[in-house]
Order: C-alpha cells, then sequence, then structure tokens
C-alpha cells in the first residue's frame, strides 16, 4: 500500500526511526531538496529535447545531480553514512569551470528567460539557493551539531548545494547559446 497513515497526526519518521513533526528543519530541507530534484528532473527532460552537440554531457551532469539531491536527501534525514564528500563538491567544479570555458564574458544581470530550458535552469537554481538558506539555518542549530562529524558533513553539503546553484547559473547562460538566443538583460 502506498498509504501507511502514520502521517496522519502530522508527524513522519526521519532515517535513524525518530519521529518528528513534519514542519521539523530537516523535513523541510530534505523536502526541498525532493522538490529541487523534481524540478532537475524537469530540466534534464528539456535538454534531452534540444540539438545533440554538446547537450549529452549536461544530461549527463543532471543525471550526477539527481542521485546527488537523493544522497543529501538521506544525509539530512539522519541515514548513516557519508553521502556528500569534498570530491563531489570539486567534481561540480570542474563543470562550472569547463562550462564558463564556452561562455561569453557577462556584462549585466540576466532575467532567467529565453527559452524553457533556460527558464528551468534558473529555477533549479533559485530552489537550489533556497535549499541552501535552509541548510544554514541546520548547520545554525544546536542539535545537528550533537551527532560526532555532522557539523563537518553538514558544511561540505552546504559547500556543495553552493556550487549547485553556481552549476545552475552556468547552464543557464550555456543554453543560451546552445539555442542560439541572446541572453535576455535586465534594464533598469
Amino acid at each position: 500500500m502506498i498509504y501507511t497513515k502514520t502521517g496522519d497526526k502530522g508527524t513522519t519518521s526521519l532515517a535513524n526511526g525518530a519521529r518528528v513533526s513534519k514542519s521539523d528543519p530537516h523535513i523541510e530541507a530534505y523536502g526541498t531538496a525532493d522538490e529541487l530534484n523534481s524540478q532537475f528532473g524537469w530540466l534534464r527532460a528539456l535538454l534531452e529535447e534540444l540539438p545533440p552537440d554538446d547537450v549529452q554531457v549536461h544530461v549527463d551532469q543532471v543525471a550526477v545531480v539527481q542521485n546527488k539531491l537523493f544522497n543529501l536527501g538521506a544525509y539530512l534525514s539522519f541515514a548513516p553514512g557519508e553521502w556528500i564528500k569534498d570530491e563531489d563538491v570539486r567534481e561540480i567544479e570542474q563543470w562550472i569551470d569547463t562550462i564558463q570555458t564556452e561562455l561569453p564574458p557577462q556584462h549585466a544581470f540576466i532575467l532567467p528567460a529565453g527559452s524553457q530550458a533556460i527558464a528551468a535552469a534558473h529555477i533549479c537554481r533559485t530552489v537550489t539557493r533556497r535549499l541552501e538558506r535552509l541548510m544554514v539555518r541546520l548547520s545554525e542549530d544546536d542539535s545537528q551539531k550533537a551527532e560526532k562529524g555532522a557539523d563537518e558533513q553538514l558544511m561540505t553539503a552546504i559547500r556543495w548545494v553552493n556550487r549547485l546553484s553556481d552549476y545552475c547559473f552556468v547552464l543557464a547562460r550555456k543554453c543560451t547559446i546552445l539555442q542560439k538566443k541572446s541572453p535576455i538583460e535586465w534594464k533598469k
């Protein structure tokens, strides 16, 4: 059965077995990670519709991101293990550096528009920023630090999420090039 009725009173279980309110900051954070994963699924579908040159690498990167977001959700729900690592941060930095070599200099703020893929990448960017804010709140919460090593893991996860928003931004710019569009610049 898909429904268990265990959450009918506004509580849910974390991976460590603890029951908490559905308004708990950890639930909010991993729920946002799940929401972001769905947004990346939509972005991935849109990328798959673009002309094939240079797109597959980004489709593959987004697939990696989606798996890492599940890892992040596991970590945020107190599943034991090391879910987001320093290597993950370095990997996404390499993606950003590679994409940036293909982009023209930016001279103005860019509006999140131009095509569905561009807009979807920006939606991913903004939901990622929300997730980052939620995770920073968790890092400031003393209960998160009760578990040995949790603070270090959380800081690594925050760095990864921070880079993920940067990746979304440069990917949106790359989609502009792939679709032979001009960036829509902010006009004061």
